[in-house]
């Protein structure tokens, strides 16, 4: 027997974004790696302003940003359930970390490329 869900589509909206902020203030407080990509998103912002020729433009050089930051929030709470579970290693716990590391290794890449991209051909 399933429980019955208290809120209905639209009134699920306040808790799913309480608990959103809640998980971005942990993120904050705990996550060293997403603070810095946090300031990463604060510098690179005004700059895609700067040099997007379009809003798709735009769009596409904050995709590479918001696209490393949901990656890491994402690894951290892989990591964070892999933590709770124990210390001890497990092969395939390592395997769940090593593949949240990499997810953000590909984001990361995709910034490069996207970045590089506008970066090559403005000179």
């Amino acid at each position: 027997m399933t429980k019955k869900n208290k809120y209905g589509h639209l009134q699920r909206f306040g808790p799913a974004t309480r608990n959103s902020l809640v998980g971005l203030k942990a993120a904050c407080k705990y996550e060293l790696a997403f603070r810095q990509e946090v300031f990463l998103c604060l510098i690179l912002l005004p700059a895609a302003l700067y040099i997007s020729d379009s809003f798709v433009e735009f769009a596409l050089l904050m995709s590479g940003i918001m696209g490393i930051m949901i990656t890491e929030l994402l690894n951290s709470a892989v990591e964070a359930a892999i933590d709770r579970i124990g210390p001890e290693h497990h092969e395939l716990s390592g395997r769940a970390k090593d593949l949240g590391s990499a997810a953000v290794f590909v984001a990361i890449c995709y910034f490069i490329l996207i970045w590089g991209y506008k970066i090559y051909s403005m000179f």
